[in-house]
């Protein structure tokens, strides 16, 4: 099993072992568009993993800081009080990148840029880049992803 996101077509297709498309989602990656380096606020581009998936069991619109749950549960009257907060809701699937000096390690580390797939307000327009380089889903989508993929699954971020 493994994963494509497409930049250029705002696209999250989830592969089987035989390279059947078992599901394929909306998305939205940085607004800035593509880039790995750190402070960047763009989308890294090239082969990853997921390292940990965080969230599991928590409710739908849980909100996140640091990986952490708030308390917090996302509603439009959250959202007024906190406006321009960028919302990581309901699940996390934190990335690494598998290419040393791309993706990986120092000043393009993925991981240590704190780069996931996960879910933001449903409000929020897919198949438009908007996030700040993260992949934000709808939440029902990333439910549904993160149920179906276990850590370490591949995925692979494509300009096409």
């Amino acid at each position: 099993m493994y994963i494509r996101i497409s930049v250029a077509q705002q696209t999250l297709t989830l592969f089987g072992d035989s390279g059947q498309v078992l599901r394929s989602y909306p998305v939205s990656t940085a607004a800035l568009g593509t880039g790995e380096r750190s402070g960047s606020f763009c989308t890294p581009l090239g082969r990853h993993v997921i390292r940990a998936r965080i969230g599991a069991g928590m409710p739908v619109n849980t909100v996140f800081s640091a990986r952490r749950p708030t308390g917090e549960i996302y509603s439009p009257e959250l959202a007024a009080a906190h406006p321009g907060r960028d919302w990581i809701l309901t699940r996390i699937l934190w990335l690494s990148g598998c290419e040393p000096g791309f993706n990986r390690l120092g000043g393009v580390d993925t991981m240590r840029r704190f780069i996931y797939i996960h879910g933001c307000p449903d409000s929020e327009p897919a198949g438009v880049p908007r996030s700040h380089g993260c992949i934000r889903m709808h939440n029902p989508d990333i439910v549904e992803l993160f149920e179906l993929v276990p850590a370490y699954t591949p995925v692979e971020i494509t300009q096409d």
